[in-house]
């Protein structure tokens, strides 16, 4: 019988036996022939099969024990290690369909759910059931519980300086849910273009478009987006993220900031604020607050649970301004009848015990610990690379060396399993851009983040034109 049919080795080869072994292995897991769990043979019973020493299969093991691609369970043997399912890829994030397994992946926008305060969830929960009325489960107010609002209202005021009363809140079940109810108001306002930020997040620019309004992408520099490119486009509505700009990391700058309220005034027209990861800010200076307190007769301030929490929770809100909120409701009694309203309520519970405070104190502490960590990996394996944009978020921006191929370097990167977007996939707009890649550094542990600039830093320092003998080994 043949154990492991596709793994095979050659004596003629000058590559050595164990290390043939290895590189089979590792190309069928890549290939999605050896599934997550798969049972391999004994290494004696291999040793048999390929007629070479025992010893040979089990140093093979052994190293691919070590690198995490095989893992050895007590009375079960070895087998493919379980995180190496083949990663589905969100449309636009590299290709099409699915990438092979990868041992780090460094996408931005993955859920990081291993942080979620189940018991601290558990208890609001269960303290809501014990407390809701018979009219808190009927049908919930197509704005959201007015209990949630309410301590929206005072949470968002005194963390990010939102201006607002319960009445401008509406509870969406996130983002992307709050978008497409936006795109259906602003036509009804006489709007039907929108200006998206370039280089900026392509699936949001395909959203806005296949929502039936027109996507016009304005470039963004070291300041934030470019106002006056703006005010040429003749748009009147503007999707922008101004606290950590994606991907660039940028901070909108306050003279900037006075330039697009003022746009917004003169034009009668509408900014659209994505603060998706306002909760992480990691920067000693002040931590900037909400663009929507300069003119909340302007500005749809959004943001969502997912970060602070997990995407699972399918929760979020728009601050609107008192004008747009009809609108809004009239178009959303066409589309659902509100969001799950126990949730909601829960979700109260953690902002009025301040049960979230406490989680995001501890959430902060960590992810701060892993950006300091990704700053010191990357000085020393990427010399001549550098972190732009501020310290915040879950990503970082890395400008790579100038004259780095950076489609390259993304291509070999998942060759040796290591998956990461390079800067120029996110721009739309025909102009030249520096290398760069964009990093996710909260879904991996700093250990294995460490593994991965190490990896990152050796690929680069093997690709050609690049300095030889610059970029060190871990």
């Amino acid at each position: 019988m043949v154990w492991l049919a596709s793994v095979k080795v050659s004596r003629a080869s000058s590559e050595p036996l164990t290390s043939q072994i290895q590189t089979a292995v590792k190309r069928e897991i890549r290939e999605g022939v050896l599934r997550p769990g798969t049972r391999l043979p004994s290494s004696r019973a291999l040793a048999e099969d390929l007629r070479v020493s025992r010893s040979v299969v089990v140093e093979a093991y052994g190293q691919l024990i070590a690198e995490g691609f095989l893992e050895a369970v007590q009375g079960s043997g070895t087998r493919v290690a379980g995180h190496l399912a083949p990663v589905p890829v969100v449309p636009t994030l590299l290709d099409e369909g699915r990438v092979p397994a990868v041992r780090w992946d460094l996408r931005t926008g993955g859920a990081v759910t291993g942080h979620f305060p189940h018991r601290e969830w558990a208890v609001a929960y269960q303290r809501t059931l014990r407390t809701v009325g018979r009219a808190e489960l009927d049908y919930p107010p197509l704005s959201g519980v007015r209990a949630l609002r309410e301590e929206l209202t005072r949470y968002l005021g005194r963390v990010r300086g939102v201006r607002a009363t319960p009445e401008q809140i509406m509870v969406v079940q996130g983002f992307a849910h709050g978008l497409a109810l936006l795109c259906s108001a602003l036509p009804r306002l006489g709007i039907g273009t929108v200006a998206v930020e370039d280089p900026g997040l392509i699936r949001q620019h395909r959203f806005v478009r296949e929502a039936g309004l027109s996507a016009v992408p304005v470039p963004v520099d070291e300041e934030g987006i470019d106002v006056a490119a703006l005010a040429r486009s003749g748009v009147r509505a503007a999707l922008i993220t101004p606290f950590h700009q994606f991907p660039t990391g940028v901070t909108l700058s306050a003279r900037r900031r006075a330039a697009l309220v003022d746009w917004a005034r003169e034009t009668g027209g509408y900014l659209i604020e994505d603060d998706y990861d306002g909760d992480f800010w990691f920067e000693r200076r002040p931590h900037p607050l909400a663009l929507q307190r300069l003119a909340p007769d302007r500005v749809v301030y959004a943001g969502t649970a997912s970060k602070a929490l997990v995407p699972a929770l399918r929760l979020g809100w728009l601050v609107a301004p008192r004008g747009m909120m009809p609108v809004l409701e009239q178009v959303r009694s066409r589309h659902d009848l509100g969001s799950e309203a126990l949730t909601q309520l829960a979700f109260a519970e953690l902002l009025n015990g301040g049960a979230l405070d406490r989680h995001l104190r501890r959430l902060r502490s960590r992810y701060r610990s892993r950006r300091d960590a990704l700053a010191q990996a990357v000085h020393r394996h990427l010399p001549g690379a550098a972190l732009l944009g501020s310290a915040a978020g879950l990503h970082a921006y890395l400008r790579l060396p100038p004259h780095t191929d950076e489609a390259l370097l993304v291509a070999e990167a998942l060759r040796r399993f290591v998956l990461v977007r390079g800067g120029r996939e996110f721009t739309t707009l025909p102009r030249p851009l520096e290398p760069a890649l964009v990093i996710g550094y909260a879904g991996l542990p700093t250990t294995a983040l460490l593994d991965a600039l190490a990896e990152l830093g050796r690929i680069r320092a093997a690709l050609p034109g690049a300095v030889r003998g610059v970029a060190r080994s871990a």
